[in-house]
């Protein structure tokens, strides 16, 4: 696990409680993501709120998969069944199912790796920052 925040220690706690801390890493924080995620083969973001989702782009950007919650701007980023599947908020045992759906199939985690990484280049900044100019200049129009 990366990261560093308030769920750790009740994180590690429980790997604790079900006898798996010696089979789960907690790195903390880390400078070098995009390091960890070129080796990962799926990126999970069970996030209550996500304004955007910029770490699930990251993710995909390095042709990562992602399972990520439907909420605030994930589903903009994360294509339910093309570059990862959107869950219901809180369902983990979804995201599990899902998780091991992706990972069981070498054919569907290749498929879901393309289509993040074609999915992530969507937004790049020569075809995103037109988008966003063009919005400015109609909302200082109106």
């Amino acid at each position: 696990m990366v990261g560093d925040g308030p769920e750790r220690s009740g994180a590690e706690n429980l790997c604790r409680e079900l006898g798996i801390i010696d089979k789960v890493r907690f790195l903390g924080k880390q400078d070098a993501v995009e390091e960890l995620l070129s080796i990962a083969d799926l990126f999970l973001m069970p996030s209550e709120t996500e304004s955007f989702g910029l770490a699930a782009l990251e993710a995909m950007a390095c042709e990562v998969p992602v399972i990520s919650s439907n909420t605030g701007g994930l589903p903009e980023i994360n294509i339910d069944g093309v570059t990862g599947y959107l869950c219901n908020m809180g369902d983990v045992d979804e995201m599990a199912l899902k998780a091991i759906q992706i990972l069981e199939d070498k054919d569907t985690l290749l498929r879901f790796k393309r289509n993040a990484l074609s999915q992530a280049r969507e937004f790049s900044l020569p075809k995103i920052l037109p988008a966003y100019e063009k919005f400015y200049e109609t909302v200082m129009g109106s």
